[in-house]
C-alpha cells in the first residue's frame, strides 16, 4: 500500500460501491471560519470551496513572492479543480521548481497529466510521490490513451437498485454486467473477466478491503465497447478478494475516468446511461436540452483524481460544496458528518444504527431526515440520509457541506462536461 493510501481506500471495485458513511465530509464551516474567508485570506477562501476568489488570493501573494512554495502548489491546485490544464501546469511547474521532491506537488502534477493522457509525464511524478505501482502502470500505456471509436451509445440500465448495472464487451469477449460509480477513478473488473480477457499486470499491490484484504492488479487493457463507443489502450484494474460485495452480482466497475473523457449523460429518469464523444455539436446539444428543461449550469470541480464536486445545499444551509457520487449502491440520498446534521438541525434517528463500510473500512452510521436537500433546482424533502460520527477531512483541504448519492438523482437526468467544467441536472428523461 502506497504512504497515504487515499488512492487505495478510496477505490470501488469488483462492485464494491459506495455505502452510506462513505463520503469524507467537513463539519460546517463555523463563525470564525467565515470571518476568515470574508478577509480574503487565501487558504480560508480555499477551504470553504471559494477556489476562484482562492485562486486570485494566491496570485497576489505569488506576485508579492514567487518563491512560496504552499501558494504555487495551492494556486496549481485550484486551476486543476477546473481542468485549466495550462495554468495547472504552469504553477504546480513552479512549486516543484521550488521543491523538486515535494509529493503534494507531484501528486497534483501526476494528476494534471493523466487527465490529459499524457501518461509519460506522469511517470516521474508518481515516483517521486512515493506511488510507485502507479508509476510501473502509467509507464506501461504506450501510445495514444483513450482512442475513442463512434460518437454515441445509448445504454438501457439492466436494473436499478441496489446499483444500476449496464453491459459492455471486454477486448470483444461476450457482454459483461459493468456497474459504474463516479467515487470510483478507474476501469475496474474480476480477475475472471481479467483472466477471460488475457490480461496480465504490469503492478500489483494488497490492500485493507472491508473485513479483510484484496489483492489489486492493473493492466492496459485493448478494447472496452459500451455500445456504440469504444475505448481503446485504457488502463485498467482488477481485483481478487475472498469479501462480499453489496452490490449484487457484476463483472466490474466504471469509474470517473472512462466518464470525464466522453460527455456522460446520467439518465435516472429514463434508465439509460447515454455516452457522447464531446464535439462543440455534442455539446451544443446537451446546453439546448438542458436550456429547453429550465435546467441551469452548475460549476463542477474534479478533485484528487476522481472525487465530483458541485454547489448544493442541506437543509437550508444556503450554497456550498457538495460531492457529488453518481451510481455505486446505497440507500442514502445524501451523507454528511453528524457535526453537520446536528449544526443545520436536520432529525437523526439514533435508535437504528446502521453497520456498513466507508472507504472500504467498517463504520457506523445513523439515519438522518433533512428537510430538504438541493442540487441546482433538483431537490428531494424528508429524504432518508446517513450522518457520520466519523467523517474525516477532505484530503483536498476543503470542505464539503455532504455528499449526494444513487437515490437523489432518481427523478432526475443528470450530465457532466469536463471541458466546460459544468454538471446539468433536470427532472425527467433525457432526450
Amino acid at each position: 500500500m502506497t504512504t497515504d493510501g487515499e488512492w487505495d481506500r478510496r477505490s470501488v471495485f469488483r462492485g464494491a460501491a459506495v455505502m452510506a458513511g462513505a463520503a469524507a465530509t467537513a463539519p460546517l464551516l463555523s463563525g470564525a471560519a467565515t470571518a476568515q474567508a470574508g478577509s480574503r485570506d487565501a487558504d480560508a477562501l480555499f477551504k470553504a470551496g471559494k477556489f476562484e476568489q482562492a485562486g486570485r488570493a494566491y496570485e497576489e501573494i505569488l506576485k508579492k513572492d514567487p518563491t512560496n512554495l504552499h501558494a504555487a502548489r495551492r494556486r496549481g491546485h485550484v486551476a486543476l479543480l477546473a481542468n485549466q490544464f495550462p495554468d495547472a501546469e504552469k504553477y504546480l511547474t513552479m512549486a516543484l521548481e521550488l521543491a523538486p521532491s515535494d509529493k503534494d506537488t507531484n501528486r497534483l502534477l501526476g494528476d494534471c497529466y493523466i487527465r490529459q493522457d499524457k501518461f509519460p509525464l506522469s511517470v516521474p511524478c508518481w515516483q517521486a510521490a512515493g506511488k510507485d505501482v502507479f508509476a510501473k502502470w502509467f509507464a506501461a500505456v504506450r501510445g495514444e490513451g483513450y482512442q475513442i471509436y463512434g460518437d454515441i451509445a445509448r445504454l438501457p440500465w439492466l436494473q436499478m437498485d441496489p446499483s444500476p448495472l449496464v453491459e459492455a464487451s471486454v477486448n470483444g469477449g461476450p457482454p459483461k454486467r459493468f456497474m459504474f460509480y463516479t467515487g470510483a477513478p478507474w476501469l475496474g473488473m474480476s480477475a475472471e473477466v481479467a483472466k477471460e480477457a488475457g490480461l496480465s499486470p504490469v503492478a500489483k499491490q494488497q490492500i485493507d478491503y472491508l473485513d479483510g484484504t484484496a489483492w489489486q492488479y492493473f493492466g492496459v487493457l485493448d478494447s472496452f465497447q459500451l455500445g456504440g463507443i469504444e475505448l481503446r489502450n485504457i488502463p485498467v484494474e482488477w481485483s481478487e478478494t475472498d469479501q462480499v460485495s453489496s452490490a449484487g452480482p457484476n463483472d466490474g466497475i466504471i469509474g470517473t475516468w472512462v466518464f470525464y473523457h466522453l460527455l456522460t449523460t446520467f439518465d435516472y429518469a429514463g434508465r439509460s446511461l447515454i455516452l457522447r464523444r464531446r464535439t462543440p455539436e455534442s455539446a451544443r446539444k446537451v446546453r439546448a436540452d438542458a436550456a429547453r428543461a429550465g435546467a441551469k449550469p452548475l460549476p463542477l470541480w474534479l478533485a484528487r483524481e476522481h472525487g465530483l464536486h458541485s454547489s448544493g445545499s442541506i437543509a437550508g444551509s444556503g450554497t456550498r460544496l457538495v460531492g457529488l457520487s453518481i451510481g455505486g449502491a446505497t440507500e442514502s440520498a445524501a451523507v454528511m458528518s453528524e457535526e453537520t446534521a446536528k449544526r443545520l438541525r436536520v432529525r437523526i434517528d439514533y435508535d437504528r444504527p446502521l453497520e456498513t463500510f466507508g472507504h472500504s473500512h467498517p463504520v457506523v452510521v445513523y439515519p438522518c431526515y433533512p428537510k430538504e436537500i438541493r442540487l441546482g433546482d433538483a431537490t428531494a424533502k424528508e429524504v432518508y440520509c446517513a450522518a457520520n460520527p466519523t467523517s474525516r477531512p477532505s484530503p483536498s483541504g476543503f470542505d464539503t457541506l455532504g455528499a449526494f448519492f444513487h437515490p437523489f438523482y432518481k427523478p432526475y437526468n443528470i450530465t457532466l462536461d469536463f471541458t466546460e467544467m459544468n454538471v446539468y441536472i433536470a427532472r425527467g428523461k433525457a432526450t
